[in-house]
């Protein structure tokens, strides 16, 4: 590899980088209000389930947005969720809006609902009370519900 080559190799493997960080730096919000909307259906119903994890887990690796960021530090966002409602579920429930809310209005805010709905669905069981979950982030971000038959 010539020298020339070499430098062109590293100014791509910088500008990669530098772009990665740039989607994480602006994607965080976004990534924290999908995990934080996940925990508060998944945990709706009091149980939370693999499939719903996994639900999750997986669109989140097809989100360009979304596929920057690492996998553990996704899984620990998601139980810091859980165990506030573990804790308390008022207090759950009050973290999981404020981070939603900062959607309210934005193109966004659809597709939290929709993702939230595909988690609360993903056991086969989209029950009542995940679907109240649901309707109440939905009236959190101006949406309504039954837009999303809810």
């Amino acid at each position: 590899m010539s020298f020339t080559d070499w430098i062109k190799k590293n100014v791509n493997d910088a500008r990669e980088a530098l772009s990665t960080e740039i989607t994480k730096f602006k994607s965080r919000d976004f990534l924290e209000a999908v995990v934080a909307g996940c925990a508060l259906v998944a945990y709706a119903d009091g149980n939370v389930s693999t499939q719903e994890k996994q639900k999750m887990m997986g669109y989140l690796r097809a989100s360009e947005q979304l596929k920057v960021f690492d996998q553990n530090d996704v899984i620990k966002l998601f139980q810091k969720y859980v165990e506030k409602f573990e804790f308390d579920s008022t207090i759950g429930t009050g973290e999981v809006m404020q981070a939603v809310g900062k959607f309210r209005g934005k193109p966004q805010a659809q597709l939290i609902v929709r993702v939230c709905c595909a988690i609360g669905a993903a056991d086969g069981d989209f029950d009542a009370h995940e679907r109240a979950a649901v309707r109440r982030m939905a009236s959190e971000l101006g949406l309504d519900p039954a837009d999303f038959n809810l």
